[in-house]
């Protein structure tokens, strides 16, 4: 007889950061992804370069890049338990 495992998948939503001169992208996890990712987009359409700062959760704890040297965003939903 098969058994039947109730576990409840949670899934939270990692924010990718893509710098020049780097292959790999930036992994960061935040309480809301969604509001920090549209805040990087309006600060990479910045006319003039600005110093973006955050607070992160996760295994990277803090971003501190130039507004001029992100190549591209985006954001991806993962399950883990």
């Amino acid at each position: 007889m098969a058994q039947q495992f109730s576990q409840q998948v949670k899934i939270r939503t990692g924010l990718f950061v893509f710098i020049k001169e780097t292959m790999n992208p930036i992994v960061l996890y935040f309480d809301n992804p969604q509001a920090v990712y549209e805040e990087l987009k309006q600060a990479m359409k910045s006319a003039t370069p600005v110093l973006v700062d955050k607070q992160a959760n996760g295994p990277i704890k803090r971003l501190c890049v130039i507004s001029n040297q992100i190549r591209g965003l985006a954001l991806q939903d993962e399950q883990y338990q």
